[in-house]
């Protein structure tokens, strides 16, 4: 089986949804969190490995616990898998913490600060700011 076939895409959409459910459902660690979410999993075509992409919305440490209480449920996480997917292998499972949302939102915060100071700079010096320029209506 390739890495991009349609089965491998299919098994990748499959895992993931059942390990989201297992993570949301029937884990009751208290380090993992509950605005846990599973963004990507990447099944190895030999069915032996899977890399799973967590993304932990809560800020501070609380993505390295999550990723910590995962990895010491893996046991139970892997035979609820192997119920709930039939393949002929249940993969291992690699957890990798994923923070491009939260760097995404961080970035997004600065680039609203420099506009805002943008606005004010120009404000200071009397000029008229761009966006209020492009926003109006142009009359005929």
């Amino acid at each position: 089986m390739r890495k991009n076939s349609v089965k491998n895409r299919r098994i990748n959409d499959e895992v993931r949804r059942a390990l989201a459910e297992i993570i949301e459902r029937d884990l009751k660690d208290p380090r993992i969190d509950r605005l846990t979410s599973v963004l990507q999993v990447e099944v190895a075509p030999d069915l032996k490995t899977c890399k799973v992409w967590i993304s932990v919305y809560s800020g501070g440490d609380a993505g390295e616990k999550t990723i910590a209480g995962l990895r010491s449920a893996v046991g139970y996480i892997r035979s609820a898998l192997a119920k709930k997917v039939n393949l002929r292998n249940t993969p291992e499972l690699h957890f990798i913490l994923d923070d491009s949302i939260a760097y995404g939102v961080a970035m997004s915060h600065r680039i609203d600060e420099i506009s805002a100071a943008d606005r004010a700079a120009q404000e200071a010096r009397g000029e008229e700011p761009e966006e209020a320029a492009q926003d109006m209506p142009e009359t005929m």
